[in-house]
């Protein structure tokens, strides 16, 4: 994927074609950089399990060979000028399709294997153990978004449109968008949500790893308890963003352009994780006649005269 990755950036700069609005190349690129993080992610859990290993290695596997086959159909696309995503054109287009929707739901039951391996696993960082279990979760309920994309659109009917499915919603892919990312300006964008949820796969794991590195400087952050507390509540706040979008995105609405409904339900998240955050760093450690075993039971600790 690294590879692709410096490809497909080289496909930007030299090759001007643009398709549904966006150079032709920026979706092998947008990809295979998401693959990077999330390959890489996957390898680092998989490597924290303590039991079924080998089951895992074979998950990471299907992983990997799922995302390697959907990144050569999406490559090969982009070489013949043409939609990977929604493409019902011809036979062949529409077999190249079914084909990347068959690899999307290989890798998606990969990682629900590496979620359930890694649900059970007994991590000693218990703050790091539930960064990893949320943000699993999450990356599986954003990876499943996908699946709502390729529902027909207004005005599009299987076996007759020569594109069945969309990215946005209540208007046609292609309009205008923000930069970088060809989020719609104008309508609703299920890769928002896509994105937002698959990402908590890295940003839950890398905010344990902030709050552990500002630990010297801030002693409240040294005590696991508020830290669990802490990542707790960043994940329950992070799956309520992620609901806010998505709900934003089905109703057809731009992240750019969000309504009173929108703004108030943002609000109220920040004022949770404010409160929140501000209650978890004030409530009293445990008494220190008492410490925390790596499973989470409370012992008593051993005094020596």
């Amino acid at each position: 994927m690294v590879v692709m990755a410096v490809i497909s950036g080289a496909g930007l700069v030299v090759d001007d074609r643009v398709l549904a609005g966006a150079p032709i190349w920026s979706k092998p690129f947008k990809f295979s950089v998401s693959f990077v993080a999330y390959g890489l992610s996957l390898a680092w859990m998989l490597s924290l399990l303590t039991g079924g290993r080998r089951v895992g290695w074979w998950a990471g596997t299907v992983v990997a060979l799922a995302s390697l086959v959907e990144m050569v159909i999406i490559t090969g696309q982009a070489v013949r000028g043409k939609r990977s995503h929604f493409n019902h054109e011809t036979p062949f287009d529409e077999a190249l399709f079914n084909a990347m929707a068959v690899t999307v739901v290989v890798l998606w039951i990969g990682t629900l294997v590496v979620a359930v391996l890694l649900l059970r696993a007994r991590i000693a960082d218990r703050a790091s153990a539930w960064a990893i279990r949320c943000g699993i979760v999450l990356a599986l309920a954003g990876a499943a978004v996908g699946f709502l994309m390729t529902q027909p659109a207004p005005g599009q009917q299987r076996g007759v449109s020569k594109v069945v499915g969309a990215h946005s919603v209540g208007v046609p892919d292609g309009g205008p968008s923000m930069p970088l990312t060809g989020w719609s300006t104008t309508g609703g964008d299920l890769r928002i949500p896509h994105f937002v949820g698959m990402h908590a796969l890295q940003l839950l794991p890398l905010l344990v790893m902030v709050l552990t590195a500002l630990a010297p400087r801030f002693a409240r952050l040294a005590d696991d308890r508020v830290l669990l507390r802490l990542v707790l509540l960043a994940s329950a706040c992070y799956a309520a963003a992620f609901a806010l979008v998505l709900w934003q995105a089905l109703r057809g609405q731009p992240l750019t352009h969000p309504d009173g409904s929108t703004l108030a339900g943002g609000g109220l998240i920040l004022l949770v994780l404010a409160l929140g955050g501000y209650g978890s760093l004030r409530l009293p450690s445990p008494s220190p006649g008492r410490t925390t075993t790596a499973e989470g039971a409370v012992a008593p600790t051993e005094f020596v005269s």
